[in-house]
């Protein structure tokens, strides 16, 4: 398995471990804990390999994908209780799983040869789509979309280190794995530090 494939294994395994402990919270039955991790899992991908024109998308060519998927909600599904908050481990395994994810998606849309814009597009798109979908379905207020919340920022930034490193010469796995580690440093700082970015402040219009 190449590198590229590995990030895409591991951000459907993490990804869905987030969307069962988000079904968790909404006291769904086991298959709302599949359908939430499924979704979560591999809704990033499948847009990303639609949009490349990528056949077959990820988890029909390698069926896997869906089993790790499934796999991670029943875990969840039978240890969800045992967290303390299952809030905080949703936050940090989301940003674990969007920095592979991330990586993956910016990675494989250049080794595809697409240029620098679509690159970026399709990082952010791996990362933030699949979380989008979840929050959604799950009636919570999307990460993504949070007042001030520097999500779709780090994961624009993790894109942007890759294309840095490899502007720089470095191994496209080398690049790859810089991506992850910026993106992944950029979240959980914000996490941590309780980093924000401005928002729009409405203003009296002028007379």
């Amino acid at each position: 398995m190449s590198l590229l494939g590995f990030l895409d294994h591991a951000s459907v395994l993490i990804f869905a471990l987030t969307g069962a402990l988000v079904a968790s919270r909404a006291q769904l039955d086991v298959v709302g804990f599949a359908v939430l991790a499924c979704l979560t899992a591999l809704g990033g991908g499948t847009a990303r390999d639609l949009l490349l024109d990528r056949h077959p998308v990820l988890w029909i060519g390698d069926p896997s994908y869906l089993a790790t998927a499934c796999a991670a909600a029943v875990i969840v599904f039978f240890t969800a209780h045992r967290l303390e908050s299952r809030y905080r481990a949703i936050l940090w395994l989301d940003a674990c799983a969007l920095s592979v994810a991330v990586a993956a998606g910016a990675g494989i849309a250049l080794k595809d040869g697409q240029p620098a814009p679509v690159v970026l597009v399709m990082g952010m798109m791996t990362g933030c789509l699949g979380g989008l979908l979840r929050d959604v379905v799950a009636n919570e207020v999307p990460l993504l979309l949070k007042q001030g919340e520097p999500y779709a920022t780090c994961a624009l930034g993790g894109a942007l280190s890759l294309l840095a490193a490899e502007a720089l010469g470095l191994a496209p796995g080398a690049a790859a794995l810089a991506s992850a580690a910026a993106t992944f440093a950029l979240r959980a700082s914000a996490l941590a530090f309780g980093w924000h970015i401005p928002v729009f402040k409405g203003r009296p219009p002028r007379s």
